[in-house]
């Protein structure tokens, strides 16, 4: 039953304090979550970090030992369930299926009529430009067109909450330009997206915010910019004139790197430090500013977190 006083506009899922023992280990340790209505929301984590054990969690397909949740305005998420998408991170289709009906029989599992499913799996195969497979049975389908097509079952439904675990592991470049443009499609239609992942690249192009989790815990929540600004801008410096002693004049991090220094953006701007190599004689041949990426910046959260459970 869906606990109207309970929703929230401005939240799809609202979540605290999750925990999740197995045996002895505590694979999630207290985690809050909060994914915003209409957001694409990434969950970042290396290996073994508790990310599918959250995201199941978060689904209602285990219960949490601690710590509660609310989806779609339900306290119980599997009361939301039909509203709900979901690719897990073990892939499966019947192999004797063809493509139209596999789509279309997950769409049925969610309530979705099983005649509008099938035409709805014809049209998101050929705008996936995978219209060639309609009829084909999912074991002649590629690993990556099988698992594409399991993709367009967990959205054939048309669902308010869509969750992707791990959706890039094992897609080709091609068809991970797809789910992008999927992804992409479904948020411009309304769609709230959770997905998990640990290829930074795939998270720094699509998520308006995102949480890091380490050690079963979260480390870090917030904008990708956020992510970016925990780690300061590096400059790039080429002299006109490079000479003995330049050194001196730059940060004490500065090392040589492709023909000029790289070293980390001084605090109180690059202005002066310019203004002095110019009248050492030195010169500027090149500068440029680079901003941390997010890959950077998930390293440090990691290797943060890493440190602190080691102390």
């Amino acid at each position: 039953m869906r606990d109207d006083h309970l929703a929230r506009n401005d939240l799809a899922l609202h979540a605290t304090g999750l925990v999740k023992r197995f045996g002895d280990r505590r694979v999630v340790d207290g985690i809050d979550l909060s994914v915003p209505t209409g957001a694409v929301y990434g969950v970042l984590g290396p290996n073994g970090a508790g990310k599918t054990t959250t995201l199941r969690m978060l689904l209602g397909i285990i219960e949490p030992d601690e710590g509660s949740r609310t989806l779609l305005g339900c306290r119980s998420p599997r009361d939301a369930s039909d509203r709900v998408g979901y690719l897990p991170e073990e892939r499966g289709l019947y192999p004797g299926m063809k493509a139209r009906e596999a789509i279309a029989f997950m769409g049925a599992l969610r309530g979705l009529d099983w005649s509008a499913g099938r035409k709805r799996a014809a049209a998101m195969l050929e705008q996936a430009g995978l219209g060639h497979a309609v009829d084909s049975k999912i074991r002649k389908l590629s690993k990556g067109m099988a698992q594409f097509v399991q993709l367009l079952g967990s959205v054939v439904h048309q669902p308010d909450f869509l969750v992707l675990d791990e959706p890039f592991s094992g897609l080709d470049p091609v068809n991970q330009e797809r789910l992008e443009a999927l992804i992409r499609a479904e948020r411009d239609r309304g769609a709230t997206i959770l997905f998990s992942t640990h290829v930074m690249a795939h998270a720094e192009r699509l998520c308006d915010r995102l949480c890091v989790i380490a050690g079963g815990r979260r480390r870090f929540e917030g904008t990708v910019d956020d992510a970016r600004a925990l780690l300061p801008m590096k400059a790039h410096y080429v002299p006109h004139h490079p000479a003995p002693g330049i050194a001196a004049l730059l940060p004490a991090d500065a090392q040589e790197d492709r023909g000029g220094w790289r070293f980390t953006l001084p605090a109180d701007g690059i202005e002066g430090m310019l203004v002095r190599l110019i009248d050492a004689g030195y010169g500027i041949s090149g500068l440029s500013i680079e901003r941390p990426g997010l890959h950077d910046a998930f390293v440090r959260i990691v290797g943060d977190a890493a440190r602190g459970e080691a102390a």
